[in-house]
């Protein structure tokens, strides 16, 4: 498809994401407590409450503005009787749990006036069991005007048999106790929306529309590739930026998808292809298997990369899409469905310095999983979802004082988070890739390796102007030794260089 005919959002090309899980990143003490919830400071449990609000966000907004965020995406926060929320009952309140409403309207507010954007989670795939018209077919069963928001089995449509939404816990049911309708992966408490009956689609719609009017700026859509109807995104995106022509449209989606994206449906996509390979670059044998064949994703796209293979995979995955796509791609190195990056890599803060640099200075928007800058670890769901600590100055400072450095140096560098990048040399376990935007030119070179690498390169087009080197704490600057047309620099273990042109 032409470029020209892809509209994507100019303001997501320089934004940070920060991902938070609500129910875990901060409680404040104006939301009143319905009751007891779990220790905040204790390993978190698949179905055990924090008690984290929108408000305890909102109280924390300084603190993220002081890292260089400029934008938040916020996992599920409808009504729902779930910790993380994508069993959603009401898709038109916010949980009081989180503060309701108003506290969404006092993040929203909070937020802009510091320049930050939010996007919500979007589930629309599947509802909660106690989605009100649910709860209707569980009482009429197939007498409910909306037996045909589900997808019932024909036997409850025809009254011989009632569902069965409460089988025993314990996972999904099988062929000896079938659940009467279809549910997500045949679980019990998610079923599935029938987003073919004009009722529901206009249903969707119409919540997308009326929380854009309340005042969020995109969505991040759970699962779509599961309602499998181009039909309905297209509207969707139609309904959408009707509403908020810089709306921001991104999918779950964690494999390449270009179909999805060009240009009639959304705007971006999770960039796991890319995130997964930054992991394996940068942990190399060091990554910790035993957790990563433990994810059914990552067991297949998270393995060891040297420095000629990475490069190669970042070729590929940047001639994938157009670059207006490229430019607004969801980068991350982990999220609330994946263990924690520090995990993955072995526990290794060398390892996340380079995955971390490398994730803040390639194209694409990067999104930050709340805590990652602090060091925080876990496996997979629920570990990975733990408890922000109280303390503002908990965890891991250095860490952090060296990714707000990184987002930093991008925010005040075009050529490192905008156009495009080049591999320009590759050995062992290091790259060297060259940033151009807006006639602007960096190198950033990076040794995964355990020993310094010494790279030597041509630079294409014309002669490098001069450098400037961009100092990252705890690491050692290197400049480019320039004669006539080759370039060489020498990047020490574990570490990374980037110089901008002068």
């Amino acid at each position: 498809m032409p470029h020209g005919s892809i509209d994507t959002p100019a303001w997501v090309r320089d934004a940070v994401f920060y991902e938070i899980f609500p129910d875990r990143f901060a409680r404040s003490r104006r939301v009143r407590q319905a009751g007891e919830f779990e220790p905040w400071d204790a390993p978190p449990t698949a179905h055990g409450f924090k008690g984290g609000d929108l408000l305890g966000i909102a109280e924390r907004l300084a603190e993220l503005a002081e890292l260089g965020i400029t934008a938040l995406y916020l996992t599920p926060i409808f009504s729902s009787a779930s910790n993380h929320r994508y069993h959603a009952y009401d898709y038109l309140v916010v949980d009081p749990l989180l503060g309701g409403d108003a506290a969404l309207g006092e993040l929203l507010d909070g937020a802009h006036a510091r320049g930050m954007r939010v996007i919500l989670d979007g589930v629309f795939n599947h509802a909660g069991r106690g989605f009100w018209p649910f709860h209707h077919v569980l009482e009429a069963g197939g007498n409910s005007p909306y037996r045909d928001w589900f997808l019932l089995d024909s036997e409850v449509l025809a009254g011989s048999r009632e569902l069965n939404a409460y089988p025993d816990r314990g996972g999904p049911t099988t062929a000896h106790a079938p659940l009467g309708y279809r549910a997500w992966w045949g679980l019990a408490a998610l079923p599935k929306l029938n987003v073919a009956n004009p009722d529901v689609r206009e249903y969707l719609l119409r919540i997308a529309e009326h929380w854009l009017r309340f005042g969020i700026d995109g969505w991040r859509l759970d699962v779509p590739a599961e309602i499998d109807d181009a039909a309905f995104w297209r509207e969707f995106r139609r309904r959408c930026r009707a509403v908020n022509p810089d709306a921001y449209l991104v999918g779950e989606i964690w494999d390449e998808a270009p179909d999805w994206l060009r240009g009639d449906r959304f705007d971006a996509l999770m960039n796991y292809p890319l995130g997964t390979s930054i992991l394996g670059f940068a942990g190399g044998d060091g990554l910790d298997r035993a957790v990563v064949d433990r994810h059914d994703t990552y067991r297949r796209m998270v393995a060891p990369l040297d420095g000629p293979a990475f490069a190669a995979r970042l070729a590929h995955l940047f001639s994938v899409y157009d670059p207006a796509i490229t430019a607004v791609q969801l980068n991350l190195i982990g999220s609330h469905d994946t263990p924690r990056a520090l995990t993955v890599l072995g526990r290794d803060r060398a390892a996340m310095r380079i995955a971390t640099i490398l994730e803040l200075t390639l194209p694409g928007a990067p999104c930050i999983y709340y805590g990652d800058e602090i060091g925080m670890e876990g496996g997979n769901d629920p570990s990975c979802r733990g408890a922000y600590p109280v303390d503002p100055l908990a965890g891991d400072r250095d860490l952090r004082a060296f990714t707000q450095a990184a987002i930093a140096a991008r925010r005040e560098h075009p050529s490192l988070r905008r156009g495009t990048v080049r591999p320009l040399a590759a050995a062992d376990r290091a790259v060297v890739l060259l940033r151009e935007a807006d006639g602007g030119r960096a190198i950033v070179a990076v040794n995964a390796g355990p020993g310094p690498a010494d790279l030597t390169f041509d630079l294409p087009d014309r002669p490098w102007r001069g450098s400037r080197p961009v100092g990252l704490p705890g690491w050692e600057s290197r400049d480019l030794e320039t004669t006539g047309e080759r370039s060489r620099i020498v990047i020490a273990s574990r570490s990374a260089s980037i110089v901008l042109e002068a």
